[in-house]
Order: C-alpha cells, then sequence, then structure tokens
C-alpha cells in the first residue's frame, strides 16, 4: 500500500496543488497538523481518504485529533504533529512515546524538515514542509510504502522551488 504523507501546509493552497500534481498514485493521505483543513483540501483534490491531526498552529480544536492510531498492512502507525511530545528537537521523546503506545512507526510534523529514521526498532518519518521548509531543507512530502512482512520504504518529494518575488525600489 502506498501512502501520501503531508502536513505543516499552512493554507499554502498552491502548495497542495503541486503535492497533488507530483504524487504517484497513493491509495491514502495523512496529514501532520498545522492547517489541518488542508486535509480536507487534499481530500477534494485526489478524492482520496486523508487522516489528519492537529498541529500547534490549528486554532480550530474540532477539526482533528490530536493524535490518531491507525493500521495499515500489520504496521502500527502514530499520526501526530509532535509538538505536545518533542518541542522542536527532542526525539527521543517522540521513542518513548512510541515504546508507550507500542506502535512501529511515528509520522509527525512540526520541524518542517524532512526525516526517515529508525531509532531501535521505532521508525519515525517527518514528510517536512511542502510549503515553509526550514532547516535547508527544501518543500517537500513523502509517500510511504508498506506491505505486510516487509520492510517500509519512503520517497522524499521535493516541491520546485518558488522564485522570490522582490518589490520595492532598487537603487
Amino acid at each position: 500500500m502506498r501512502i501520501g504523507i503531508t502536513g505543516d501546509t499552512h493554507a499554502d493552497t498552491a502548495a497542495l496543488r503541486q503535492v497533488v500534481k507530483l504524487a504517484p498514485p497513493v491509495e491514502c493521505w495523512l496529514h501532520t497538523g498545522d492547517h489541518a483543513e488542508d486535509a480536507a483540501v487534499l481530500g477534494k483534490l485526489t478524492g482520496l481518504e486523508v487522516t489528519k491531526v492537529l498541529g500547534n498552529c490549528d486554532r480550530n480544536p474540532n477539526l482533528a485529533n490530536i493524535d490518531e492510531i491507525i493500521v495499515i498492512e500489520g504496521f502500527k502507525i502514530w499520526l501526530t504533529h509532535g509538538h505536545r511530545y518533542m518541542g522542536h528537537t527532542r526525539l527521543s521523546e517522540l521513542v518513548w512515546w512510541a515504546k508507550q503506545l507500542e506502535v512501529d512507526i511515528v509520522v509527525y510534523g512540526h520541524t518542517h524538515i524532512p526525516m526517515f529514521e529508525y531509532h531501535g526498532e521505532k521508525l519515525l518519518i517527518n514528510p517536512g514542509s511542502p510549503s515553509r521548509p526550514r532547516g535547508g531543507s527544501k518543500p517537500s512530502f513523502a509517500v510511504l510504502t508498506l506491505k505486510k512482512g516487509e520492510e517500509p520504504k519512503l520517497e522524499f518529494i521535493e516541491l520546485p522551488q518558488k522564485e522570490k518575488v522582490y518589490t520595492g525600489l532598487f537603487r
């Protein structure tokens, strides 16, 4: 099963359209929060189910849950924005929670930096941000391929860089 993963979209519809345009065929999407309402836009653009969570920039608590745990192809996945568990940098806390929740994979956002890393038996995935990349990364999203009994595979897909537009007088 192929799963599209995005988040930290911050109401950038143009970036979401680019994500949809560049994405290979997937069966569903995960949205890591920060403008969880963008998940509805993603669902309309793709016609696919989108599982979403709230991020620290989401103001309407009725839009989504803080966390979701789903099972796909035998893998137990914890979808979270991450801000409640790690601040900006403490991945060890996410790993600790993953152990408590007995999940195989943590899909999170918040840092806006793409990552695919094993911490012991726990796989941590961050798709980056298609609209506001940080840490020298490029605008991105991810596609996770899961097949029961096989190692998860992840592909990061970068969006074309937006050209900076300068306005005002130049001397």
